[in-house]
């Protein structure tokens, strides 16, 4: 399968590197030139456009930071140069709006779209274990899955067009919430003189169990894989949790949703990145909570 793949970043250059793996002739641009060079060093082929990246392909994939950007690609770039019957498939985290509105636009101009972000971080990028929560109608699903699988592990359809960005803010949320919980009840051990190894061992099989304790634990020892025992080298950093948290928070203002927590984590999360921690793995908020 012919795949053009626009934007080639920290995430998009591993999921692109894994599709040339699994044997498809891939075309890659990105704004970065060092992004393409590490792509087509691994087998792809660059392109000098976005338009030139997707002409010719059986399915676009595109990982942009923001929504005005990919409404951008999508209504200059590919749909006016992508083939007819080429799968569109958008893997950036963007607003629910923005990913209803290009869609209507794709399928206005014939072809079948999904909106399907990740989760997994740069660690599941490169391994192919990302999830995928996808957004759009059964046919366009099933078009896109084949490409997803080999990028991910875990396909889920969440309905229609923008459901899959439903889910990630929805998913961001709770997990911004769940890391400030963690860090907060670790702080908390500390000064109880309670051992980091000991709270871990109880509350990894209790009822304060979560993701954010068992695979990304904030301080070092008790998951060797986490941030925290390389100094919060991101992993998922904390610039990237205010981006989906001030989308999980856009979302609440507009559909009137009432998330005082997810508001909390917002603030929290701004206050840790404005004093310049945003490249920072998100789990490193604890010392924000340990300095008070």
């Amino acid at each position: 399968m012919k795949i053009g793949f626009i934007g080639v970043g920290n995430m998009g250059g591993p999921m692109a590197r894994n599709l040339v793996s699994a044997g498809h002739a891939v075309t890659v641009f990105d704004l970065d030139p060092a992004h393409v060079a590490s792509v087509t060093q691994a087998g792809a082929k660059g392109a000098d456009s976005a338009a030139a990246a997707v002409a010719g392909a059986d399915a676009v994939v595109t990982m942009l930071p923001a929504g005005p950007h990919v409404r951008d690609v999508y209504e200059n770039a590919v749909l006016p140069n992508a083939k007819a019957g080429a799968v569109l498939i958008d893997c950036s985290t963007i607003d629910v709006e923005t990913a209803r509105a290009v869609a209507d636009l794709a399928v206005s101009k014939g072809f079948a779209m999904v909106d399907a972000p990740v989760s997994g971080g740069v660690g599941g990028a490169e391994a192919g274990t990302l999830t995928f929560m996808v957004g759009g109608p059964d046919e366009a699903f099933g078009a896109a899955k084949p490409v997803l699988e080999k990028m991910g592990k875990t396909i889920v359809h969440c309905g229609g067009a923008g459901n899959g960005q439903a889910a990630k803010i929805c998913n961001n949320m709770m997990l911004g919430i769940q890391m400030i919980s963690v860090a907060e009840a670790f702080v908390l051990a500390e000064k109880l003189g309670l051992d980091h190894q000991k709270l871990f061992d109880v509350s990894s099989k209790a009822s304060g169990q979560c993701w954010s304790l068992t695979t990304y634990c904030p301080v070092p020892g008790p998951v060797p894989t986490s941030p925290a025992n390389r100094d919060y080298q991101p992993g998922f950093a904390s610039a990237m949790m205010v981006k989906d948290l001030k989308l999980s928070q856009g979302a609440a203002e507009t559909f009137q949703a009432k998330t005082a927590l997810g508001q909390r984590a917002m603030e929290m999360y701004q206050q840790f990145t404005d004093s310049g921690n945003g490249g920072v793995d998100f789990s490193g908020i604890i010392k924000m909570v340990r300095d008070g």
